[in-house]
Formats: structure tokens, sequence, C-alpha cells
């Protein structure tokens, strides 16, 4: 038994020296053909996946160039940061939040300059490329989610849906370029569901008998113009209900003295002051105006509020210019009467915090994006593809001539004027609040009709079936008055 013993213990000590060599091989790896030996399964799997669509969605990106390009080299950098993630995941145990923050660090930071990228660059003719990107980057925080970090993927590749959309819209017809690359771009969150699914089911795997992760592995994330941003710091201290300033046995010792003094019985208020009668406010009501021994207790509840700003947001240059095919209109407030008419049918009009003023395009144009922007007053004739309202509040939409579809994102307060040749035109709608389409009469009144913002959806056996519930008040026909007069 001595000797089996003895087997056993050397054995035991073999396998810990093939651990820390694996473990160190793991940390050291590169690129090279030897690091496979040394590599996690699922490490060599992510591998096929940025050898596969994350490469080829790098190569169109290249090919298209300009800001894409620029985009696609940090998603290069982010899915570098998780790479050296998963190669700390495979050779060490999970560590603390404290410190799992800490490896996590420099995954975050990337991700967040792809998203700054995409709001620094708002004018950018690829702005609908650089914008299903950003939308969808944070899948890559998969790593934190748990129990099921799968569907959470599928979620922010849904996210971009919205524009590569109008990615595969206006280049269809022009460019193949652009669709294979909405084709490769998507494919990597396909891919990646599939390889959670496969490797990671409930969550980021974790080595079982590797030493405990530590703060030091995590790799510096180079920003795009400067020194890598400071890493977290460490989380507020955790009370410990049982521990007191004593060492040992203290934890024990104070819920004695706890117990001990709850079964005194009466005894327990022997330590409490004896509080007079011309002390008592319910005996002497003076005590209440006259600043008397009065105990403060809670204040009653207010609504608090909102602090005032200590200096208005600024507004960046006005700005009412054609820029190649693309009229932008920034920064006008209090604008009334801007006019844009000479327009062909390829050009596109861009308007970007604009605020209290009122915006009439004639001719016939390709689409409208109106962009952040609050009471503004909007007029036009005919539209050959979208007008889109994305973060605004109180829009007015009046249409002369005809628009095909009329998409409302994350907006709260629109009203839609359509006319007699734009009956057939589609809204969609989402995460919006307070819309109301006005439709023309007989005799030109208009009635005005809410948008539905309240649904129900019921599992009928097979499917979920929704439906949007109806408002039984019908508003009744308003005046026969625009917005906007021609």
């Amino acid at each position: 038994m001595a000797e089996l013993a003895s087997l056993v213990q050397r054995l035991e000590v073999a396998v810990s020296r093939l651990e820390a060599v694996s473990g160190a091989g793991v940390a050291s790896a590169g690129s090279g053909a030897g690091e496979c030996c040394f590599l996690a399964v699922f490490v060599e799997a992510y591998n096929s996946l940025l050898s596969g669509p994350v490469e080829e969605y790098l190569s169109l990106s290249q090919q298209i160039g300009g800001d894409v390009q620029k985009q696609a080299e940090m998603m290069k950098r982010v899915f570098s940061c998780q790479k050296q993630f998963l190669i700390t995941a495979s050779s060490s145990q999970k560590p603390s939040d404290a410190v799992l923050s800490t490896l996590l660090a420099p995954l975050s930071s990337v991700i967040q300059q792809v998203q700054s990228f995409r709001e620094q660059n708002r004018s950018s003719t690829f702005f609908n490329h650089l914008s299903a990107v950003s939308e969808s980057v944070p899948a890559l925080g998969w790593v934190a989610i748990a129990p099921k970090p799968g569907p959470y993927v599928k979620e922010m590749q849904d996210a971009a849906m919205f524009y590569t959309n109008r990615v595969l819209k206006d280049y269809k017809e022009k460019d193949k370029k652009h669709v294979d690359w909405v084709k490769s771009y998507l494919s990597i969150w396909t891919e990646l569901q599939n390889y959670i699914k496969q490797h990671h089911t409930t969550g980021l795997c974790w080595s079982k008998t590797g030493p405990v992760a530590s703060g030091s592995s995590a790799a510096p994330a180079r920003s795009a113009g400067g020194a890598p941003p400071p890493p977290p710091g460490p989380p507020p201290p955790q009370v410990d209900l049982d521990q007191s300033p004593a060492a040992g046995d203290s934890g024990a010792t104070s819920r004695n003295a706890l117990f001990a003094s709850i079964n005194k019985g009466s005894d327990i208020t022997k330590g409490l002051k004896h509080v007079s009668d011309d002390q008592k406010t319910h005996k002497n009501p003076a005590l209440k105006t006259h600043g008397g021994p009065v105990c403060s207790g809670p204040k009653p509840f207010s609504i608090p509020q909102p602090a005032a700003s200590s200096a208005p947001s600024r507004m960046g240059p006005r700005v009412l210019e054609l820029e190649g095919k693309k009229w932008r209109v920034e920064n006008q407030d209090g604008a009334q009467g801007l006019v844009i008419s000479d327009t062909e049918l390829k050009q596109v009009v861009y308007a970007f915090k604009c605020n209290n003023s009122t915006l009439q395009v004639k001719g016939k144009i390709n689409s409208i994006t109106i962009d952040n922007c609050k009471k503004l007053g909007l007029v036009f004739d005919d539209v050959v593809g979208i007008v889109e309202v994305i973060n605004c509040k109180d829009i007015k939409l009046q249409v002369m001539g005809k628009v095909p579809t009329i998409s409302i994102n994350k907006t709260d307060g629109c009203h839609v004027y359509l006319s007699a040749a734009s009956l057939d035109c589609e809204i969609v709608s989402a995460k919006s609040s307070e819309m109301n389409v006005l439709v023309p009469g007989a005799g030109g009144d208009f009635t005005e009709l809410p948008v539905p913002e309240q649904f129900k959806t019921v599992w009928d056996g097979k499917k979920l079936v929704t439906t949007a519930t109806e408002i039984t008040d019908p508003t009744p026909p308003r005046p026969p008055t625009y917005f906007y007069q021609q």
C-alpha cells in the first residue's frame, strides 16, 4: 500500500508539471504551427472562425476601402482581444468578478472604439455599413453572458439587420461587392452562434485544473489615437455581516451576544432613557413649532426636480449644402422656410440635429433621412425609396406626391400627412410612440388614425401569434388643414 501511495503521488507531481508546461505554451502561443498541440479545442475552433468568415469580411472591407476599411481594422483588433481572452480561459480557472472585469477591459475598450467611430462619421457615405457593425459588435461580449450566450449573439445580429437591409437596397443593383460584404459580415454571427452552441452552450468554458486567472494576463487594448484606457477600479468592499474587527472566532461570539441580549426578556429595556411628559409632543403640541426636543423622523417624499444644465449643448455650424449626391441639412435651429429645390433622382437628403425648423424638398429624389431632430416639419414631393425618421421627437411629415415606405424608429411623436397618391405607403415603426397617420378624405377632410403601440401575443398551440390591440374610440375627422400650405 505504501508503494501504491508513493506511485500515485509521483503521478500527481508529473501531471502538475505537464499542466504547467501546457499553460506556458498556451500563454506564449503565436500563430505558428506549434501552437495547436497546446491550445484547447475551443481555441482551435475559434481560429477556424477567424480564418473563415472574419477573414472574408476583412478582405471585402479592404476592397470597399474608406471608412469601412478603417472600421474593419478596429474589428480585427476586437477579434484579436477575444482570442487572447479565450486562450487565457483555456489555461486558467475562472477568477473573481473583480479580476474578470480587468481581463475583459481590453475587449470592452476596442468595442467602444468601433461604436465611437460610427458616431464620429455620421456624414460618411458608408454610414449604413458603419451602423450595421456598431449595432452588432456588442455580440462579442458573449464571453461574459451566462447561462445562454447564444441567444444574446442572435439578438445583436438582429440589431444589425435594419442597416444591412439598407445596404442591400442601395447596392443590390449597383455593386455586388457590397452585397457580398453584407453576407460575409452576417455569416460571422451565424458561425459564432454555432461555435458557442458546440463549445460554450451554458457560458464560457474555463480550465478546471490550471491556475486561477490573474489581471496581469489581460492584453492592453491599443486605441487609434492614444494610450490605452486605464482598467476599471476595484469593486467596493463586500460587507460581511458575520465578521467583526476582532480576529479568530469573533463571528460566533457576536451572534451569541446578540441572542443573549434578545433572551433578556423585559430587562432588555433597562438601557433606554426615560422620557417625561413635558417632552412628549403628543401631550405638548407647542414643542412642534417652538423647536423643542422633537425627534426627527424621515422627511416626506417629494418629487426631485431636475438640475438645470450649467451649459447648453453646443450645436455645430449650420449646414445646407450638396455634398456629392447627398444634401446635408445639419444644426438648423429655428430656421423656417428651408427649401431644397434643385434636386435629381439619385440624390438623398440627410437632416441631422435640426430643431424648431421646417424643410421643403421639391422634385423627385431617392430617399430622405431625419436623424436626431426635434419639432421639425418636413414637406416633400416624391421619394422613390424610403423616408426614415430615427431618434427624433415631435416630427411632422407631409407627402405631396408619392412615397413607397416610411420608417419610424426610436421616435416620440410623429404625424404623417399622406396624400391621395400615397395611400398605399407602408409605414414601418419600432421603439416609437405617439405616432399618427392622417389620411385625406372626401372634401379635403383628414382622418387621424393612431399607429398601434401595444400588442398582444398568444400561443396557438404551434407558434406565437401577435396582434395589435385595437383602440375603440375612433378619432373624429380633422378640419382640412395642413401644417404646410403650398
